[in-house]
């Protein structure tokens, strides 16, 4: 039975009745720096939250306590040990005696209660930090890999124990209506790309003076013809997008905005959402989910979902931020029993491992799965939805939606919001006209069914060493062949609203993202020729590979033409390249020919703007973007802008294949909050190929002055790239254009509930956070993140005596050195020991050199 109020009441008053009887102190314990140890105790009980008064009174308490002690080390370590007995004996855990608990369970007590009541009563017992739901452990086995590496043609030889059901492709279901139709309309994009790039190319060989006799000529008219061809699949999937959403939709289409999905959730279909996360800003990371989150309980849908937190961070200060928004998070939620977190003490295989480790400790508990980015918001209507569709159709795996882009600050990332928005639906509906239930797995935004995800997209690793080997990184694209070799179907939900993600705020920071994309793109070569992938997942395969390498083409065309034009001006023109006769062969230049092939060039690459702008005025959606003269002029900028951005985005594209293609992988880090970029910064990534671009144009106006005017777009990008990339990560320049209606969206004329309280979310947490040291620093000193750290920590680690007595000397040490000492294998360690982090803890408040204890903020 616990004791009562009244009896804790007795029991102070006899503690206190007995405080004169005591023996005086010793003379030497009289001389010690006591006023130094009473103002160490009330800093100690102010980050508990009490009052100043409190603080004070309660302090004394403790040091005159301290001083009643016959021995003691020091005046410091008294007072403290004094007030962690005098908190324990005000505010008792309910259910035991104070010696029975302790102080580390105390703090806890104290941080789940939201502080120290004002009335000095019992505290509730600390419950148990379910972070996690019990384990439901599931098998998600990668299958061996038998690809061939780079270059290596011959087939591998299998050995027997190799085969297994999981490795060969399994029969095809009957196909469906919209199979065949995907055939048709696949073969017609074929013909529709193939044809006029031949005749681009023949028509090139034409253009040039010397009718492609020479090895150069046949060089750029093949280039010529590629990179129509590339140019040309762009312009099919906006012309018949367009037609698709002039339409109202397509019969096929999965999601129909007119007649959305009714079909009611079955009681058992449990969703999860989860996040997996790497170093993301924390603010970001909370306040979306917190959004996404109030906005399921709006749809009253909410008991059918969970939400994950999976990370993955290695940064000890991101780690504590974490577990401290998490539980807050917890706490203020509506449904605290639906949030979890984890966080992987091993980070294998990245994202996917991370994914990966999710299913097999607890994907069985659910039929689907939501996967959200760090910078992913979606609605609690386009959730519901989708679990929807996913139950009226149990033949789909994936569907993924087109998430728009909100929250652009910069003028290069508005730029990018704008043209994301205003092109982006037209170019999703004419992918879905394509590929329908072959569609593409993103990673984020998008509804998997668990069960086959787990029976059919273990990912191996690939032989040799990365780039080109090791873990896939493109993930998305290989998971979504694997469940469509396995028979089910991946849809392009283009049409539903809901959907949103964040996109990098300057050139640089696109050009990391876009670096990582490019080492997981070539590493689909290696999977192209998977058994049993359906071709269109393999087209999906070598697009990726050419949204790359494409680069390279456009390089050797310019590369080609420019040692064309050196040529002809150093040597002059080959009368007689078939060796001697009497009728020398005469280069012809038309100038007009070339004039209609650049018109041609064009038409393909405008006319899908032009497509777009007519969508916008023709369903009235042009005041969204400002209305007719903002929407007009965002327009012309944007392309303007676009055009001087395409060269410096070759460059850098270029030197990422090339590096692959030698051997140099890319790290895996986290998104940022990168602030604008510095002239430093843009010179040491642009001034290369602004000095080479220089030496390039100037060259070619020496030697030939004509051939030098139709350099001019490549080579004065390349110049400028500097200022153009400092200048376009300008905020100020942003807002600016925002407040001229300069590359307005729907979503930031009227903000979507969910996006205002993100914004809301995040002003609150910044907020906070600027308030407060740093994660690391908060764990060693505040008494309550310690003792939360110290519950999140998954079990005590077992130890043998030497690593302990190592693990001991490290808290000791790091207490004397302060946390800007410690190297992050020694911030990782600490962090991740609970002993260690309470001793680190008790060393910190009781050190006794002042610069010491200024180092920890004391």
């Amino acid at each position: 039975m616990s004791p009562s109020l009244g009896e804790w009441r007795r029991r102070l008053d006899a503690q206190r009745e007995a405080e004169p009887s005591r023996t005086p102190p010793p003379l030497d314990r009289l001389l010690l720096d006591w006023r130094g140890a009473l103002a160490r105790a009330v800093s100690y009980l102010g980050t508990l939250g009490l009052g100043s008064s409190e603080r004070e009174r309660l302090g004394r308490e403790a040091v005159e306590r301290a001083l009643g002690e016959a021995q003691g080390a020091s005046a410091l370590s008294g007072a403290l040990d004094a007030t962690e007995e005098v908190l324990e004996l005000h505010w008792p855990i309910d259910g035991a005696a104070p010696s029975e608990e302790s102080f580390a369970t105390w703090r806890l007590a104290v941080w789940q209660a939201g502080g120290l009541p004002e009335a000095h009563i019992p505290l509730a017992p600390p419950q148990p930090l379910e972070a996690t739901p019990p384990l439901l452990r599931g098998p998600m086995v990668p299958e061996v890999y038998h690809g061939r590496r780079i270059g290596e043609w011959r087939k591998r030889r299998r050995r027997p124990s190799d085969s297994s059901p999981s490795v060969q492709a399994p029969v095809r279901p009957g196909s469906p209506r919209w199979r065949r139709r995907g055939r048709l309309r696949r073969v017609l994009l074929a013909l529709l790309v193939i044809v006029p790039s031949i005749a681009a190319g023949m028509f090139m060989m034409a253009v040039l003076p010397g009718r492609a006799e020479g090895s150069l000529e046949l060089v750029l008219s093949f280039f010529f013809g590629a990179l129509f061809g590339w140019l040309s699949i762009g312009f099919w999937t906006a012309l018949f997008g367009f037609v698709v959403m002039l339409r109202r939709g397509d019969r096929f289409a999965i999601h129909r905005p007119n007649a959305p999905s009714q079909t009611p959730i079955d009681a058992e279909a449990r969703t999860a959402l989860v996040m997996p996360i790497c170093d993301e800003p924390v603010e970001r990371v909370f306040a979306g989910l917190h959004a996404v989150w109030a906005s399921l309980a709006r749809t009253g849908e909410q008991r059918h979902f969970d939400c994950f937190v999976l990370s993955d961070s290695a940064e000890p200060a991101t780690w504590v931020d974490e577990e401290e928004a998490f539980t807050a998070w917890r706490r203020e939620s509506s449904g605290p029993g639906h949030l979890y977190y984890r966080r992987r003490r091993v980070r294998r295989k990245r994202k996917s491992g991370n994914i990966a480790d999710f299913c097999r400790r607890f994907g069985r508990r659910y039929r689907y799965m939501i996967v959200l980015d760090a910078d992913s918001v979606m609605s609690g209507a386009a959730i519901v939805q989708l679990v929807r569709l996913m139950e009226e159709r149990p033949d789909v795996g994936v569907i993924q939606t087109a998430p728009a882009v909100v929250r652009a600050r910069s003028l290069f990332a508005r730029m990018q919001q704008f043209a994301a928005r205003l092109y982006g639906p037209m170019f999703a509906a004419g992918m879905h006209f394509w590929q329908l239930g072959d569609s593409p797995f993103w990673g984020h935004n998008a509804i998997l069914r668990v069960a086959p995800f787990m029976a059919h997209c273990g990912l191996p690793r690939l032989s040799g060493k990365p780039p080109l080997g090791g873990d896939i990184l493109s993930h998305d694209f290989v998971e979504a062949a694997l469940l469509g070799r396995a028979g089910f179907s991946v849809w392009l939900a283009f049409d539903l609203p809901g959907s949103y993600e964040e996109t990098p705020e300057t050139l640089l920071e696109e050009m990391k993202r876009d670096r990582r994309w490019c080492q997981g793109n070539l590493q689909h070569l290696r999977l192209l020729f998977t058994g049993g992938v359906y071709a269109t997942h393999r087209a999906l395969f070598l697009n990726g590979v050419f949204s790359y390498v494409s680069a390279l083409l456009w390089l050797g065309f310019l590369v080609a033409s420019t040692a064309e034009a050196l040529l002809w001006a150093l040597r002059g023109p080959d009368y007689f390249p078939k060796g001697p006769s009497l009728f020398p062969t005469w280069p012809v230049w038309r100038p007009e020919w070339a004039m209609s092939l650049v018109g041609v060039v064009a038409f393909v690459l405008f006319l899908p703007k032009i497509l777009a702008v007519a969508l916008a005025v023709g369903r009235r959606q042009s005041a969204g973007f400002g209305g007719l003269g903002p929407l007009f002029a965002s327009v012309v900028l944007e392309t303007l802008a676009t055009a001087l951005l395409a060269p410096i985005r070759m460059a850098f594209y270029c030197r990422f294949v090339l590096s692959n293609l030698v051997g140099r992988a890319v790290s895996w880090q986290g998104g940022s909050d990168e602030e604008e970029t510095s002239w430093g910064q843009a010179l040491r990534r642009h001034g290369p190929d602004a000095l080479v671009a220089s030496v390039w144009a100037y060259t070619v106006y020496v030697l030939h002055p004509e051939a030098f005017f139709w350099l001019i777009p490549v080579a004065a990008a390349l110049i400028l790239s500097v200022p153009l990339s400092v200048w376009a990560s300008h905020r100020k320049l942003g807002d600016r254009a925002r407040a001229a209606h300069i590359f307005l969206t729907p979503e930031e004329r009227v903000p979507p509930s969910e996006i205002r309280e993100l914004e809301a979310g995040m002003r609150r947490l910044h907020a906070a956070a600027a308030r407060r040291p740093d994660g690391l620093t908060r764990a060693v000193v505040d008494p309550r993140v310690n003792a939360l750290h110290d519950a999140m920590l998954r079990g005590p680690r077992k130890l043998t005596a030497r690593l302990r007595a190592a693990r001991e000397a490290l808290a000791r040490s790091a207490a004397a050195k302060g946390p800007e000492a410690l190297t992050p294998s020694e911030r990782r360690t600490l962090l991740s020991d609970a002993s260690c982090l309470r001793e680190a803890h008790s060393a910190v408040w009781r050190l006794e050199d002042a610069e010491a204890a200024h180092r920890w903020g004391l």
